[in-house]
């Protein structure tokens, strides 16, 4: 089995900037895309970036030239700089590892997600 935990959600004025982290754990054999997630209050859980073992990246519109998502590969970690932040950004921030593979099953091939960072953007 694979688990991610998200850390450095939290308050943030407009304008300001946080950094979300997330690192997967367990019996790995490898990682196809890392991402990150987030749902607001009221809405559907969308995608914000993602990130191949590649370092091909994907970002939302609306995001676009504010976040940045980054990966180290060898410590199955996925990074989520926020700069510019908006109240619109506030949401529940979820980690996913996309097309996981585990050492005892390599074969078997399916998504994790994390518990989930709460990012507040608010004066």
């Amino acid at each position: 089995q694979v688990q991610l935990v998200e850390s450095g959600g939290g308050l943030v004025q407009p304008g300001g900037s946080l950094r979300l982290s997330c690192a997967a754990s367990g019996s790995i054999f490898s990682i196809y895309a890392m991402g990150w997630y987030r749902q607001a209050p009221g809405k559907e859980r969308e995608v914000v970036a993602t990130i191949t073992s590649g370092g091909s990246t994907n970002y939302a519109d609306s995001v676009k030239g504010r976040f940045t998502i980054s990966r180290v590969n060898a410590k199955n970690t996925v990074y989520l700089q926020m700069n510019s932040l908006k109240p619109e950004d506030t949401a529940v921030y979820y980690c996913n590892a996309g097309g996981a593979r585990t050492i005892g099953n390599p074969g078997y091939v399916r998504d994790y997600w994390g518990k989930g960072t709460l990012v507040t953007v608010s004066s």
